[in-house]
């Protein structure tokens, strides 16, 4: 019985690290829902947005699977916030840089939670 609880306690540690070490990764989908909440994305927004995130994906992941190290990645994401600048208009792409700032600000400051109000 106890080799059983054991067990059982090993596998739900497992679980919870591996969820939480995947968790991190926003899919494209997630990112506009939060954008289109934020910055009151318009439907045509939206779908060109969405594009290019999923397009943004499909490149991170062969350039992961390429074993292509962080540096790599940089250029490709500052393609990809050009190119979402691009569909947003004046007043939403200085809110999206200001959102892009603090959380940038966050996570050097060695947290990724936004600050409790």
């Amino acid at each position: 019985m106890k080799k059983l609880m054991l067990i059982c306690c090993f596998l739900v540690g497992i679980t919870a690290v591996s969820r939480a070490q995947g968790g991190m990764r926003m899919t494209a989908a997630d990112r506009v829902k939060a954008m289109k909440e934020s910055l009151k994305l318009t439907d045509d927004q939206v779908t060109k947005i969405t594009a290019i995130y999923e397009g943004q994906t499909k490149q991170m992941d062969s350039l992961r699977n390429a074993g292509a190290d962080r540096s790599a990645f940089r250029p490709m994401m500052q393609a990809t916030n050009d190119k979402v600048k691009a569909v947003l208009t004046a007043e939403q792409a200085a809110a999206w840089q200001k959102e892009m700032d603090e959380r940038r600000a966050r996570m050097q400051n060695g947290g990724g939670a936004p600050p409790q109000k």
